[in-house]
């Protein structure tokens, strides 16, 4: 039933493109010639105006959960940033088909930064970066050599919902507020359809995230995944505003409390595990060893696993995970 809601979403926004396509798109930057003539728009980013080309052909995406937005349009991408630094790489499987007949490539990166000789090859008209966590801290750092190579903008950190991120780069950067809207109308109906067939649980919940048992992290209340969770009815407890903790980068989106702590501030009466780019760690990881069998929604059973990528999904992500709630909190007979 997931799969086949996937794929139904994933064609209704082919189809929607196509229609829209046929109408041309719709500009809400300022637009002008360039010095060479070619069309450009002008985008209001936190770096100041950049002018970028109105119709790009040979875009890089320097965070891999920017990228999806891009195959959802049908922009080309010539390269991107693989999901975990020092890695080949892997496309998602929600975008690897539109990637693999583009050509898209990965562009590698490491904790110290972007490689610019590869991103210099790639030979881009627009760099599309920043986002959440170390991409927009990578990017940020090495603007002004990124605008050196083609125009570059910078999705802001505070952008934390995959509608804010979408909605900027389909409508300031790419001039498709009409293309935007209905892919932001189909998730909507769908939210509405979940909402209306699902239990959820009596409580707050909490996200706890983490890449092995040692580091654990708390997603901040009404960030990312938690913003998410929300219009479904789910409410997170204020436990970043109740614990004297700094997130784990200045304006991300978690935080880090010690394990000896732990118990005591996750203290939600439901628990979602997600895997910190680490698709194998999960519940049954964790519910038999110190301290995590002392949190309470370890001890009562309600804790459940969701994906890594749902932690801060893009469009097509968002809208697996609601097949995933729909069938994980089922209505009650």
């Amino acid at each position: 039933m997931s799969l086949l809601r996937r794929i139904s979403a994933l064609f209704m926004g082919a189809s929607l493109l196509l229609i829209t396509a046929c109408a041309g798109p719709t500009n809400t930057s300022e637009t002008g010639p360039s010095a060479n003539g070619s069309e450009t728009r002008t985008v209001a980013t936190e770096q100041g105006r950049v002018e970028v080309p109105a119709d790009p052909q040979r875009v890089v995406v320097l965070n891999y959960a920017l990228a999806g937005y891009l195959f959802d349009l049908d922009v080309p991408v010539v390269g991107t940033t693989p999901e975990v630094t020092e890695t080949d790489g892997e496309f998602s499987p929600f975008w690897a088909e539109k990637a693999e007949a583009q050509g898209t490539e990965f562009l590698p990166w490491s904790n110290d930064g972007f490689d610019l000789e590869a991103i210099i090859e790639a030979e881009p008209d627009l760099i599309i970066a920043g986002g959440i966590g170390f991409p927009l801290k990578h990017a940020t750092d090495s603007y002004d050599r990124l605008q050196e190579v083609a125009p570059t903008v910078l999705v802001s950190g505070d952008k934390q919902t995959w509608q804010d991120q979408f909605s900027f780069i389909a409508s300031d950067v790419l001039g498709r507020q009409a293309d935007y809207e209905k892919f932001e109308s189909a998730y909507e109906d769908r939210v509405a359809e979940v909402k209306d067939t699902i239990s959820i649980p009596e409580g707050e919940i909490s996200i706890l995230t983490l890449d092995s048992k040692d580091t654990p992290y708390i997603l901040i209340e009404d960030k990312s995944l938690s913003a998410e969770l929300k219009p479904l009815g789910f409410t997170t407890a204020p436990l970043f505003e109740e614990n004297d903790i700094e997130p784990y980068t200045a304006g991300g989106d978690m935080f880090g409390p010690s394990l000896e702590v732990l118990p005591d501030v996750l203290r939600s009466e439901t628990v979602f595990v997600v895997g910190f780019n680490n698709a194998s760690i999960g519940v049954d990881d964790l519910k038999d060893e110190t301290p995590y069998d002392r949190i309470p929604a370890f001890e009562s059973g309600q804790v459940h696993d969701l994906p890594y990528w749902s932690m801060r999904g893009d469009y097509d992500e968002a809208m697996a995970l609601l097949d995933i709630v729909e069938e994980m909190f089922p209505a009650t007979q």
